[in-house]
């Protein structure tokens, strides 16, 4: 696993190599050693899955509060996507800036996304599948988000939005005195 720094700390993408021969193809998904440097103490507690239909659609931008905050490993098993990060943590010299990766299994890569950052995608092929390991649980009294089209933010989403649930499109854009959550 090769390990890169992105413009927001603690954000990193992570290539893996995909060793082909002729039964297919084999992937490291995750390896807790070759990712201590990532993880720190932390460890995955909960590993999600989402497909989604459309090409166009947009998922997020979520975030958990602390004590609940988590650290998001995030890979595309199926289509292509472009993963987002947003820094959202108070101090934090890149606040509200982004940074996105397109992640697809030809490309191999993950996207770690730390406490303190939104994260969200959009789909770029029809029938997208996500894996994410979490190093917290979901809790539902600590879960927020950010709108993907806050004008402070600026994501540059590479096709139309074409699906948003309602839930997404019903966030609060970030107030002109936001200073950042503490993490």
């Amino acid at each position: 696993m090769n390990i890169l720094a992105t413009a927001l700390a603690g954000v990193v993408v992570v290539e893996t190599t995909i060793v082909h021969d002729e039964r297919g193809a084999f992937t490291r998904l995750f390896c807790a050693s070759e990712l201590s440097g990532v993880m720190g103490e932390r460890r995955i507690v909960q590993i999600n899955h989402s497909r989604t239909a459309s090409a166009g659609a947009v998922r997020g931008l979520h975030f958990q509060h602390p004590p609940r905050a988590e650290m998001k490993l995030v890979r595309c098993l199926k289509g292509r996507v472009l993963d987002v990060a947003i820094d959202l943590r108070a101090g934090s010299s890149s606040l509200l800036q982004w940074h996105a990766e397109e992640l697809s299994p030809a490309n191999a890569r993950m996207l770690v996304i730390p406490e303190g950052c939104a994260h969200g995608f959009q789909t770029l092929e029809p029938e997208s599948e996500l894996l994410y390991a979490h190093t917290a649980s979901y809790a539902r009294d600590a879960e927020d988000g950010v709108r993907f089209d806050d004008p402070r933010i600026g994501i540059r989403w590479p096709l139309p939005v074409s699906d948003l649930s309602a839930r997404d499109r019903s966030f609060a854009l970030t107030a002109a005195d936001f200073r950042g959550i503490a993490v």
